[in-house]
């Protein structure tokens, strides 16, 4: 018994790093959250500035990764963030908070300045086509996951099914996940982020909706 938790605390140990030296990693992954979806679950309970705004698939993050697992609040001589920094990414990522956390738990990690990160993110972001056909929709539906990666793989032929993955929260469809390079070229995306939402009925609500 004692062995196999060893195994497992190991285990846990690997798939997070918390404090590891800033620019050390392998790979990005941009996390692209369909923000009606958020809005519906807790924004509007919130009362989030994002909610309310017409936004579709917003940026949630980019974050560096390992093949194996993902450093977190790393240690840096990068100034933070000035608040005009924060706030101009509220366009894309919904508002000036989640810039800021973005930065803290992740941008750090990236061995970047606060406005070198947040370029290569806005530029990440600009560079994946986001298909028209979720911001017309009308009404809320139920599809498989799946639906959504092929979509993504559709408008963007340079993606591959190993680089993109669909996640689902509480029975909706929550955020598209691509595995990029260094200078933003796909990538197969590891193990442990490649967990595709199996659901074939999951919620999307539309943008009408947030």
């Amino acid at each position: 018994m004692r062995a196999a938790l060893a195994v497992l605390l190991l285990v846990a140990g690997l798939a997070h790093a918390e404090g590891e030296r800033a620019g050390d990693f392998d790979y990005y992954v941009m996390a692209l959250s369909w923000s009606p979806g958020w809005c519906d679950r807790e924004g509007i309970a919130r009362g989030s500035e994002q909610c309310g705004r017409g936004l579709g698939w917003s940026l949630h993050g980019l974050w560096p990764q390992y093949d194996r697992g993902w450093p977190s609040y790393c240690p840096t001589g990068a100034a933070p963030p000035s608040r005009a920094q924060t706030a101009a990414m509220a366009d894309i990522m919904g508002i000036a908070g989640l810039a800021w956390h973005q930065w803290k738990k992740h941008g750090a990690c990236s061995g970047l300045s606060a406005e070198a990160y947040f370029g290569l993110s806005r530029d990440a972001y600009d560079a994946v086509t986001r298909p028209q056909v979720f911001r017309d929709l009308r009404d809320p539906v139920r599809l498989p996951a799946r639906v959504v990666e092929e979509a993504f793989l559709k408008a963007n032929p340079a993606l591959s099914p190993d680089g993109v993955t669909v996640t689902c929260r509480d029975g909706q469809v929550q955020e598209v996940r691509l595995c990029l390079s260094r200078d933003l070229k796909p990538v197969t995306c590891g193990a442990d982020v490649v967990r595709d939402c199996t659901l074939d009925d999951a919620l999307l609500v539309p943008i009408g909706g947030d």
